[in-house]
């Protein structure tokens, strides 16, 4: 596993998403990541599964000092009080003492960004919560949380793939030192069957989703969070740290297509 470092802190490149999972799946999926390799988990108070996360990361022999686990606050839990209700509530369904960031899910502008963000404050305070960030968040937006925060934005978690240009946050972050965490790395699905990205890893002997995954680790201030309950996949994932590549192979797999992204964006989305 590599590691990104922001902020002089040291996080993860690859870490496990857990959007739209749920019961044992999630609970085996963790666990599996976690023997596999994986030190990161990422969850959402929105995703009904911190209960199953916190289970799995209970149960294995992994020490809760060498994870890195992101929880996300509920659009529902933006006002002061239930911003610190919701995250001790969280931390009790996670099994955890502290969670390693904490993220405003998506904005909301029914309650005042520097109500939400003076409550993460003070559990940063309390030992409660070790970094806060946000998520799906613009850059005007960005540079507003950081403008609220008296401890510093670590990160801002968007969706970002070969075919979903972030450049314009990208170079913000990388200006700021701040972690972008790219959700839906795989495009929903899109980049399995890319054909540049099947000729470009068959010069490595990597698949497509492995192609897509190395193009964003190898981004400065990149990190990545795919999904997967495959055990096949979780350890295939992992597998993209032994090659690199070349400038005009990064230059070629950036196709912003909006038509691209909302066709797999919605097929993403059919019933499970």
């Amino acid at each position: 596993m590599e590691y990104v470092s922001v902020q002089d802190v040291e996080v993860p490149a690859l870490g496990l998403g857990t959007w739209r999972m749920q019961g044992p799946t999630c609970r085996r999926a963790v666990a599996t990541a976690l023997d596999l390799g994986y030190r990161r988990i990422d969850t959402a108070q929105a995703y009904g599964n911190e209960r199953q996360v916190g289970a799995a990361i209970t149960e294995s022999d992994v020490d809760r000092e060498d994870l890195f686990v992101t929880t996300k606050l509920d659009s529902s839990n933006r006002d002061h009080d239930s911003v610190l209700a919701s995250t001790r509530e969280s931390l009790r369904k996670l099994e955890t003492d502290y969670v390693d960031l904490l993220l405003i899910h998506q904005p909301n502008p029914r309650v005042d960004l520097d109500e939400t963000i003076g409550a993460m404050d003070e559990l940063i305070e309390e030992g409660l919560v070790e970094h806060i960030g946000v998520s799906n968040f613009g850059v005007s937006r960005l540079h507003a949380a950081r403008e609220h925060a008296n401890a510093s934005i670590l990160a801002d978690q968007v969706q970002y793939h070969p075919f979903w240009d972030q450049t314009t946050l990208l170079d913000y972050c990388q200006i700021h030192d701040i972690m972008l965490t790219a959700y839906s790395p795989l495009a929903h699905g899109g980049a399995v069957s890319d054909d540049l990205l099947g000729d470009i890893g068959a010069r490595y002997e990597k698949t497509p989703a492995q192609v897509a995954l190395r193009w964003l680790v190898q981004q400065d201030n990149v990190t990545t969070i795919p999904k997967s309950t495959s055990p096949e996949h979780l350890e295939a994932n992992l597998q993209i740290f032994d090659f690199e590549l070349t400038e005009a192979e990064m230059r070629a797999i950036a196709r912003p297509s909006i038509s691209r992204t909302a066709s797999s964006f919605l097929r993403a989305r059919l019933p499970l």
